[in-house]
């Protein structure tokens, strides 16, 4: 049985020979059946095989040899199971793209060996990287039309890798195949003894990508209100994220309504917990005003409800998308009308400058401000695929003529002190937050880098500090400006009236994300080396720094291990009662679900677990002004 499940797509331009590899690749690991391979020999007629007739299907398609829709094909191998999209290289199929590319995990990049990169290419690899994709594999096709060059090979792969260190992709590799004749895909061949990586099908074999879902957040939009009886209601949908249980508490949104879910009832009868996709109904115990579009979320865990949302949107139609215009929104369940505030900048594709613009051409990028007429329950899409996107549909026609992808504005915005508030929080009603003259792209751009968070948890003796030096170290020498916020250096100074009690372990870590956060606004990478045992408290400070900057890594190493170390002692008084509530061993600690790096001290030395951290963190040079 394949272990787990990998969404992937093929993407580029057209002609670079993405329905050949696909079919190529299904031959080669006889995952063809028998009437398919007649079928297609029978399309060929008579000529040679062709393997893009397995996705190919629509007769429009053959007679002109190009991919117009998205073509799904699901295999698997002994290690793994697959999702396969096939996606048009037409610019004016750029849509189909951004369908196929929104689900997946990973994106194979085909680029014609004789061609080398080209503008769709670029559109491609962007919009990819918009819609989340973290992998994102350079197939270099038709490589026995250049006689198996390992010098054309290079030059594409380097001038590839200068325009992808300015994406915000954590990997990419790079692989020379021929997709006809089916070298370096699912075996190595003979004819390219200089390339010594992994097929390609090994590399989606091998590949490490989470699952994909968000089992933190619940996010439960409701899509219709059951009223078979006077004595029932429920609330029914999908669980678009998270999970939940009987007894929950939960808020409806955007209302912010309080209740507990009483019961959970499916069609094969009632459930004490559910978890995203399944549809359920929910009951509650209290008869509160819900609506069809309304979400429900867990009380402790909420997401961002405004009428104001900025976004990367990929424009779909060749009407221009102009400030000042109206279009519908659908956003999740709930269909509402929006208005384009302002376009902030658009990308331009061949190198990812941002130009000023007042509007959008058809398959053209850019940041935009949305104002809705009601408020949205959503996510930055980041942190949530579901509730950080939406479409943009045409009031008068109903066609999608765009795709959003919703961005965390927190580092810029004053909204933070209302989202982040909880019972209990000290915040002046008298202050004003004031917005300074210098954006975050410009400090970025001056210093040359891009700011982050790499927030390393695990238990006391886990080598967290240790792999930060070693990080901050490699850092400076690569010549980044950089700062480790130690747990213990600021319990010396800004933290030193704190002590060990939940409710203080809270505060300690949302003075030490605050700080984060302006090291941020500055320009630096800041690493942060504190135990944070709590998952809540962790997700409060990726919403202090922002999604888009905070990096979760957990430094999973055995208590056992942790505490043979114990090279401050603290295992061994925590076990006589010196230390009370120590994490580990009076206090639990809660492991990451979903943390975007995990590394391993019990058989890795500090200076290994730095190279997996950088190794995933990738590029963090950007293009300093002038250049």
């Amino acid at each position: 049985m394949p272990q787990d499940l990998l969404r992937l797509l093929t993407c580029g331009s057209v002609d670079d020979g993405k329905s050949t590899l696909i079919g190529r690749l299904l031959y080669d690991s006889q995952l063809i059946y028998s009437d398919q391979l007649a079928a297609i020999e029978s399309a060929s007629k008579g000529l040679a095989f062709d393997p893009s007739l397995l996705t190919d299907g629509l007769k429009a398609e053959r007679e002109q040899g190009i991919t117009i829709d998205v073509a799904y094909r699901y295999f698997a191998t002994a290690k793994r199971a697959f999702i396969i999209a096939d996606t048009p290289g037409h610019e004016q199929y750029t849509r189909n793209m951004v369908t196929g590319a929104s689900t997946c995990d990973l994106a194979i990049l085909l680029v014609d060996a004789r061609h080398g990169i080209r503008t769709q290419t670029r559109r491609h690899s962007a919009i990819a990287t918009l819609l989340g994709i973290k992998h994102l594999v350079l197939a270099v096709n038709k490589m026995d039309l250049v006689d198996f060059s390992a010098a054309v090979y290079d030059d594409i792969c380097a001038e590839f890798g200068e325009f992808a260190a300015k994406l915000t992709v954590a990997d990419v590799q790079c692989v020379p195949i021929a997709a006809l004749p089916g070298d370096n895909l699912v075996h190595r061949g003979t004819r390219m003894p200089w390339y010594q990586g992994s097929t390609l099908m090994h590399l989606l074999e091998t590949v490490h990508v989470t699952s994909g879902r968000n089992t933190i957040d619940l996010r439960l939009p409701v899509q219709l209100v059951c009223r078979p009886d006077q004595d029932f209601r429920g609330y029914q949908g999908s669980i678009r994220s998270g999970t939940v249980r009987v007894g929950d508490d939960v808020v409806v949104l955007p209302s912010r309504v309080r209740s507990r879910v009483k019961d959970l009832v499916t069609f094969d009868g009632p459930l004490q917990d559910a978890t995203s996709p399944a549809a359920v109904t929910v009951v509650l115990e209290d008869d509160v005003d819900v609506s069809r579009g309304d979400v429900i979320v867990h009380a402790k865990n909420q997401p961002r409800v405004t009428q104001e949302i900025e976004a990367m949107v990929v424009w779909m139609s060749p009407a221009p998308f102009v400030a000042g215009s109206r279009h519908h929104v659908k956003h999740l369940a709930t269909t509402l009308t929006a208005r384009v505030d302002r376009i902030e900048y658009r990308l331009n594709i061949d190198d990812l400058r941002r130009a000023d613009a007042d509007r959008l051409q058809l398959n053209e990028i850019g940041r935009c401000r949305l104002v809705l007429d009601r408020p949205i329950a959503c996510d930055p899409y980041e942190r949530n695929r579901a509730t950080g996107a939406f479409i943009v549909i045409d009031r008068l026609t109903s066609d999608t003529v765009g795709a959003g992808m919703i961005i965390d504005r927190l580092p810029e915005t004053a909204r933070r002190l209302e989202a982040l508030a909880q019972p209990g929080d000290r915040t002046s009603t008298h202050v004003v937050r004031h917005r300074s003259a210098v954006t975050d792209q410009e400090r970025q751009s001056r210093v040359g880098q891009r700011a982050l968070t790499m927030w390393f948890t695990g238990l006391s003796g886990s080598g967290k500090s240790s792999i930060a030096a070693v990080v901050e170290r490699r850092l400076f020498e690569m010549g980044h400006l950089c700062t480790t916020l130690d747990g213990d250096n600021l319990r010396f100074g800004l933290n030193r009236d704190l002590a060990f009690s939940k409710d203080d372990r809270r505060e300690n870590i949302r003075r030490i994300a605050e700080v984060a956060r302006l090291f941020n606004d500055a320009g630096l990478i800041v690493l942060v080396p504190v135990i944070s045992p709590f998952a809540d408290d962790r997700e409060r400070a990726r919403e202090v720094i922002g999604a888009d900057r905070f990096i979760e890594i957990w430094v999973d190493t055995p208590l056992e291990v942790c505490e043979a170390r114990d090279a401050k002692g603290l295992y061994r008084k925590a076990r006589a009662g010196e230390i009370p509530e120590f994490t580990g061993v009076s206090s639990p600690y809660e492991a990451p679900s979903a943390p975007a790096i995990r590394v391993h001290t019990d058989d890795r030395s500090p200076e290994a677990c730095a190279e997996i951290v950088l190794a995933h963190v990738g590029a963090l040079r950007v293009s300093p002004p002038g250049l």
